[in-house]
């Protein structure tokens, strides 16, 4: 392995999802030469396992559902989803995992690929082993950015490897429906593919451990989802933990600890990420393999002059778009360090941190209803020491979700900062309230002070005039 010009690049970006794509095509508009390296698929998790897939899955079940609410429509579309038709759109969104085109993006933006597993070697240095063994070094000027993202954590149960069970991979990309599913856990991957396949046509048991669905968000979020999927028809079970599941004679058995038995096709477990850290290479540099890295908000690791970990295997957010915002603030970071430009680290909203981590991250959870946040729910404002209030109102009564669907539930949230009088967070949940996060999002990350929201008037009749009704509830208690 000889080292030669051709090698070195300014920057080597290891992982070519959309995180190290991000982080790729703002060093490549610096003008810094870039190199890519991923041992899967260019695009990554979000591409064929994750975002794009699942949601192609969701649509057409939201589509419905909201169709079904609406007089004049309703009884068109009684009859059950086409299933096949479904899975084969979701088979044209991941371009039935074929990355050709995201390749040829990368080679659009002037950044090189080596296909093959990435590790580092030492200080700069990035040892590439190819599909066929062969083995070459990538020597990085300026930085090396991990973007190697997570995998599904499965449990440590006696004989689970012979069950060959679903992780989000396998639910994302099945190729057929199972007559009866068991998913087991209560977050976002457990609702979504709980609300798709029950609706696709399988008999869904949801087994969650804890005492609710959705815990990172406000607590009636989960209420309404759960209440919305057990109306569905999923047998939905709360405070449940699996004890053991084999397969007999094709059938996945679950014992759960309080003696039941559930019988069923196929058993996806949904139960958390582990980062993909484990062989990288990071005890070359002083790091520990299988490790979460930690990184300031120009997202460089803890310690490290040319080191960056971006996305979710920092753990700050594991969310997609959080994971692309990050890679444009380390593309960005990077590029001033190479220039010899002084960070903007006096600016926690600049253009080199990463401030949203903190303070603003937006997640929609596409079951129905749809559940939406940004920033902190009311019990994480009171434990960060804020003097807060919140402020509630019952999204049925505003005149746009009457006229979206007969029937309209749902509910919204902002979380106020009394001292500041700004948004501190906001939750929705509801039918069609994913596209409504986004004013959210600007309202908490631009701290926009309630006085000046009275002057963002919502167009007559849409959903948004919610922002109008939670203002007249703050104002009039």
């Amino acid at each position: 392995m000889t080292e030669t010009d051709s090698n070195v690049y300014d920057v080597v970006v290891v992982g070519a999802g959309p995180v190290g794509e991000n982080v790729a095509d703002r060093t490549r508009a610096a003008g810094l030469t870039t190199a890519v390296v991923e041992s899967e698929l260019v695009g990554g998790e979000c591409s064929f396992w994750a975002c794009m897939p699942s949601k192609t899955l969701l649509r057409p079940v939201i589509a419905q559902a909201d169709a079904r609410r609406l007089p004049g429509l309703s009884d068109s579309v009684q009859g059950p989803l086409d299933a096949a038709a479904v899975l084969a759109r979701r088979n044209e969104f991941t371009s039935n995992w074929n990355d050709d085109g995201q390749v040829q993006w990368l080679a659009g933006i002037g950044a090189d690929f080596h296909r093959g597993h990435g590790r580092l070697t030492g200080p700069r240095t990035v040892e590439v082993t190819g599909p066929d063994g062969a083995r070459h070094v990538l020597t990085a000027r300026h930085a090396v950015a991990l973007a190697t993202g997570t995998r599904a954590m499965l449990p440590d149960l006696p004989g689970l490897a012979e069950v060959k069970p679903w992780t989000s991979r396998e639910a994302t990309s099945a190729q057929s429906v199972p007559g009866r599913l068991v998913v087991v856990g209560g977050g976002v991957v457990a609702t979504e593919m709980a609300t798709a396949y029950q609706a696709l046509g399988s008999r869904v048991t949801l087994l969650v451990r804890g005492k609710g669905l959705l815990n990172r968000m406000e607590p009636f979020a989960g209420e309404m989802v759960a209440d919305a999927l057990t109306e569905a028809g999923v047998d939905v079970r709360t405070g449940t933990s699996v004890e053991s599941v084999s397969r007999e004679n094709g059938t996945v058995v679950v014992v759960t600890d309080r003696g039941g038995r559930i019988e069923a096709d196929e058993i996806l477990f949904a139960t958390g990420r582990a980062p993909r850290t484990d062989d990288l290479g990071l005890d070359t540099v002083g790091l520990t393999p299988g490790s979460w890295l930690e990184v300031d908000d120009s997202l460089r690791v803890t310690g490290s002059e040319w080191l960056y970990a971006v996305g979710d295997i920092n753990h700050r957010a594991l969310l997609t778009h959080q994971g692309k915002y990050q890679a444009r603030i380390a593309g960005a970071a990077i590029a001033a360090r190479a220039s010899g430009v002084p960070l903007l680290e006096s600016d926690p909203w600049g253009a080199h941190s990463a401030t949203a981590d903190h303070a603003a991250v937006p997640q929609v959870v596409f079951t129905d209803p749809e559940a939406a946040s940004v920033g902190l729910s009311l019990a994480e404002a009171e434990q960060a020491g804020h003097r807060v209030r919140a402020v509630d109102y019952d999204l049925a009564s505003v005149a746009g979700a009457s006229v979206y669907a007969e029937g309209y539930r749902g509910r919204a949230r902002m979380v106020v900062d009394l001292e500041r009088e700004i948004l501190l967070g906001v939750t929705f949940v509801g039918p069609g309230i994913g596209e409504l996060i986004h004013s959210a999002t600007i309202a908490v990350v631009g701290q926009v002070p309630i006085s000046r929201l009275w002057h963002a008037v919502p167009s007559y009749p849409t959903i948004s005039e919610v922002w109008l009704r939670l203002l007249e509830s703050y104002r009039d208690n």
